[in-house]
């Protein structure tokens, strides 16, 4: 478990929710970045009396979670609502998050840290690699039906979690004034990855200009589409449920699309060291294409199918940037796990998006294809 956080104040957090328990195992579910995450199994009478997800929100990264939390009761109803009326029993398709004895999803511990709790989904895992395209392509047909499920959901209830969370213009905008700052001189060791993104500054701007200009129009989006953020099932390797809902808020389609791309269909590690391992594996992008599409059943306009291999491009520049933006000022909003993670993060995505510069063509005729 986390330096950070006791087992003393997990248990705290635990009976906040009401859970009656003599005690219990706790194992840490590091797949995440940003939220401290604990699968825990709780034990009375020497039995199993329950298994929970318990996970300390950053409140660094998210800076309002008491909304971020309403946003999630909201969202995880409506899912549920429409799985009712298509006969679908939401039990293991949308998570359960535990309330308080004030009726809060989520609650304060004894140091201050701010905790959520939700059901363990049993008999489903989530996936950092994909070894099965089958399973990726009902990953993707999950992330499709996610946001078709989420197509009459009122939009203007939702609050931005982290504003402007993939406005590529002001993300890269932001890059280049930690650039000028260089408070820890690290400018100097990073000339070249940096050109990467000046000469891309125009290119990275596209979604966010179509979006403003009304030819994309603005979707219930979850906005990190990790292909280990959706459990797959043990027995029928489908996807069952999208987790992580933290980021859901109005979006474009093509962020959703992008970024499962630039996580799934990429060859090596997110901070592959070796960058000659690192390239758009086609067959994957197509699986995943395949299901996204598939998925929300033709829900998307055309000028959104257009921009599908777009979001793969740019939702893999943006991210590069934050990586390298994350290095530049000292690794503080991305968890390391060793001097330098960063950059050898955003090294490897700025591999990826010149692999996927050499194939784009092939990507666009792949989504046109499955649309």
């Amino acid at each position: 478990m986390s330096k950070r956080i006791s087992k003393q104040e997990m248990e705290h957090a635990l009976r906040q929710f009401g859970l009656k328990f003599d005690e219990f195992d706790v194992a840490l579910l590091d797949a995440g970045h940003i939220n401290g995450t604990y699968h825990v199994t709780l034990k009375k009478n020497g039995a199993v009396a329950g298994e929970y997800v318990l996970q300390c929100i950053n409140t660094y990264v998210f800076r309002y979670p008491e909304l971020m939390m309403n946003n999630i009761a909201r969202v995880t109803e409506h899912l549920e609502t429409k799985l009712l009326e298509q006969g679908i029993n939401p039990k293991r398709r949308v998570l359960h998050f535990l309330r308080n004895a004030n009726g809060n999803n989520y609650t304060y511990g004894e140091k201050g840290h701010f905790w959520r709790c939700y059901r363990f989904v049993d008999h489903a895992r989530t996936y950092n690699q994909v070894t099965d395209p089958t399973m990726l392509e009902s990953a993707g047909r999950g992330f499709g039906e996610f946001q078709k499920l989420l197509a009459d959901f009122p939009m203007d209830t939702l609050v931005e979690t982290i504003p402007d969370f993939h406005n590529t213009k002001l993300r890269l905008r932001s890059f280049f004034k930690m650039v000028e700052e260089d408070p820890l001189g690290r400018v100097k060791s990073t000339r070249t990855e940096i050109e990467f993104f000046q000469t891309r500054k125009q290119l990275s701007s596209r979604l966010v200009d179509q979006q403003n200009a009304g030819i994309l129009p603005l979707r219930v989006t979850h906005n990190d589409t990790k292909y280990n953020n959706i459990l797959i099932d043990d027995d029928t390797h489908e996807a069952i449920c999208v987790l992580d809902l933290d980021t859901v808020m109005p979006g474009l389609a093509a962020y959703d699309f992008g970024d499962a791309i630039r996580f799934a269909a990429c060859t090596a590690a997110e901070d592959e060291k070796d960058l000659s391992k690192v390239s758009l594996d086609l067959e994957l992008f197509e699986a995943f294409t395949r299901g996204f599409i598939g998925g929300a059943q033709g829900f998307f306009t055309e000028s959104e199918i257009e921009s599908m291999a777009w979001g793969a491009r740019i939702m893999t520049t943006e991210l590069a940037a934050r990586f390298l933006l994350d290095y530049l000022s000292g690794d503080r909003y991305f968890k390391t796990e060793y001097p330098g993670h960063n950059l050898d993060r955003a090294r490897a995505q700025i591999r990826l998006v010149e692999d996927m510069e050499k194939k784009f063509k092939t990507m666009q005729e792949i989504v046109r294809q499955y649309a």
